[in-house]
């Protein structure tokens, strides 16, 4: 079908009644082996990112502090996670799948991870269960080894990608593109190449209708020759912190929209699956579950 990046370290062990639904990433490929939307040779496991590529986006001292288990207690309080060399294994080898998705997506058309959208990783900090930006990485990592002129990543996470967004500030090259909850998380919001900034309570209709006014506009006017997609499913009215009004289908909608035009233009695609807090993992799971079968009908291989 199309790459997609997983590895059981994915599923890092938190404590019972941690807000983060780890379990996602251990019952999402099930779920895709399950409806056939995939097969066990579409999954590779990616190993951990040379670290040359982490430092050309994120800051040298942090990444290294981060990678040798040397946050302060403080940094860790803001990541969100308990400070272990698993965890630092974990972020690496999703890194290096997004990396690698991307490098695939070149021939296939599209490739996904599992995990990944870190959209919340700066430069010099890591926040909200985010500690190395694996499609800042990436996106970097095409523009440096010239496999793509311009980049576009399209963020469609609830909360803003302002890691993303502090990183490439000043690289003109990767235009970052956020659509995000005004009143959510993070407060201090940082200033994306462009940040649409939703209400409270959006539901499908408007979500959908301000996402149809500004994508293909983008596209025009960026001419990405990749796209990386955020594609978290925390807009969904059943989120407990997303504060968003869309429905699972509505979200397909989303999905579609952007494929679609990805493959209208023949730009490839690397989609990372963000965040998603919904109390029934089941929800969760169908609304990941719904991208890659979008995928599916839009990129047939």
């Amino acid at each position: 079908m199309f790459p997609i990046a997983f590895d059981p370290i994915y599923k890092y062990p938190v404590p019972e009644g941690h807000r983060f639904p780890m379990d996602k990433y251990e019952l999402l490929p099930l779920q895709l082996l399950r409806e056939g939307i995939a097969e066990h040779t579409d999954f590779f496991s990616p190993e951990p990112v040379d670290m040359q590529a982490v430092y050309v986006v994120h800051d040298r001292a942090y990444a290294d502090r981060f990678a040798q288990g040397k946050l302060t207690q403080q940094e860790m309080r803001r990541i969100g996670f308990t400070q272990t060399p698993l965890l630092a294994e974990r972020e690496l080898r999703i890194a290096n799948g997004t990396v690698q998705g991307a490098l695939k997506a070149l021939d296939t058309g599209i490739a996904f991870n599992i995990a990944g959208g870190t959209h919340h990783a700066g430069r010099d900090f890591g926040e909200g269960f985010c500690m190395i930006n694996d499609q800042a990485v990436a996106a970097q990592y095409l523009i440096d080894h010239k496999k793509a002129k311009k980049v576009l990543i399209i963020d469609l996470d609830v909360h803003q990608g302002n890691g993303t967004a502090h990183i490439f500030a000043d690289q003109p090259r990767i235009f970052t593109f956020s659509m995000h909850g005004k009143n959510n998380y993070p407060f201090r919001k940082e200033k994306s190449d462009l940040d649409v900034a939703l209400d409270d309570r959006t539901d499908d209709n408007t979500y959908l209708r301000l996402l149809k006014e500004t994508i293909p506009n983008l596209v025009e006017q960026v001419r990405p020759d990749f796209i990386f997609y955020q594609a978290g499913v925390d807009i969904l009215e059943t989120d407990k912190i997303g504060r968003m009004s869309c429905t699972v289908q509505g979200c397909r909608h989303r999905d579609e929209m952007v494929l679609q035009i990805a493959a209208k233009h023949n730009i490839p695609v690397q989609c990372s699956m963000g965040g998603g807090y919904s109390p029934q993992l089941r929800t969760i799971l169908n609304a990941h579950a719904n991208t890659y079968q979008v995928a599916s009908q839009i990129f047939p291989l």
